[in-house]
């Protein structure tokens, strides 16, 4: 049984529902004698004053989101490679990922303390951003790197190699390289394939590219991707699961590989992901 001392909470902004919740669930917490860390979003709700995101996860044991996916990504960042459960309550739009309701919320909470929660393993993306030699940045995604143009009407040229190989020049508007919980984000929209959470792959998709013949690749979970921009300096931009990035300098590689690290994402026993797609992407039911 997990021994549970601290709880991290992160909040969605300009929430209503998220301030409803929080004094209930901070009296549950104390109840149960759990100390909580707020973010500044969560703490405003309560007219209290929190610590910035990224401190959030210090001495944490679980974190509690509430909101959608977006804030879940944002808390998967804070959380980095700690080994620490987080808890998501789903309180904004689609929510792929944050498939706790908030009718869920307290029973699922204690089963948590009981020990009873199921754990879905979710493998990060390491991403290096490499320049003359030297790596610049690097980035944990849990959904996508993404490299797009910054330019309005011009396409942008994108080498692209996996383990050595050389694949293509894309000529595209970006490139989307996913993991299979990204497959279900920017990837489906740009019409790449759903991926079942464990399948060890990442998927490389072209968004509008100029051959209508590129179509998303798949390729094992062990492979090294490497993008090298051909176009002018920071006619590219990367993205990071939609949230952090840089710009790209002409001739700068971006490299791509699964990371050690799995995000310990808290899941509903009752949700599995077939049920997830019927919910969210409204498929037939039987």
């Amino acid at each position: 049984m997990p021994i549970i001392k601290t709880a991290g909470v992160i909040s969605k902004p300009n929430s209503k529902a998220a301030e409803e919740i929080l004094p209930g669930l901070l009296k549950w917490l104390d109840e149960h004698h759990i100390a909580a860390r707020l973010d500044e979003q969560a703490a405003f709700y309560i007219g209290a004053t929190g610590i910035p995101r990224e401190q959030v996860p210090e001495g944490c044991d679980t974190m509690i989101v509430l909101g959608g996916d977006g804030t879940l990504l944002s808390a998967a960042r804070a959380i980095g490679r700690r080994e620490i459960t987080l808890f998501p309550v789903n309180v904004g739009g689609l929510g792929f990922l944050t498939a706790i309701t908030v009718d869920e919320l307290y029973p699922e909470l204690e089963r948590l303390l009981r020990g009873e929660h199921r754990i879905a393993h979710r493998k990060l993306m390491a991403t290096e951003v490499v320049r003359d030699g030297k790596v610049l940045q690097h980035y944990d995604a849990l959904n996508d790197t993404v490299l797009t143009k910054t330019d309005l009407a011009r396409m942008i040229d994108l080498d692209t190699h996996v383990d050595e190989q050389f694949v293509c020049r894309y000529k595209a508007d970006g490139l989307i390289i996913s993991t299979p919980t990204g497959s279900t984000a920017y990837s489906l929209s740009a019409g790449g394939p759903i991926i079942f959470p464990t399948v060890p792959a990442l998927c490389i998709t072209p968004i509008c590219p100029h051959m209508l013949t590129n179509r998303p690749v798949l390729v094992p979970e062990t492979s090294v991707i490497r993008v090298t921009s051909r176009g002018p300096d920071e006619s590219v931009y990367l993205t990071i699961d939609g949230q952090v990035g840089t710009p790209i300098r002409e001739h700068d590689a971006v490299i791509c590989r699964a990371s050690d690290h799995s995000l310990l994402l808290i899941r509903p026993p009752r949700m599995m992901f077939f049920d997830v797609l019927r919910q969210k992407l409204k498929w037939g039911e039987r």
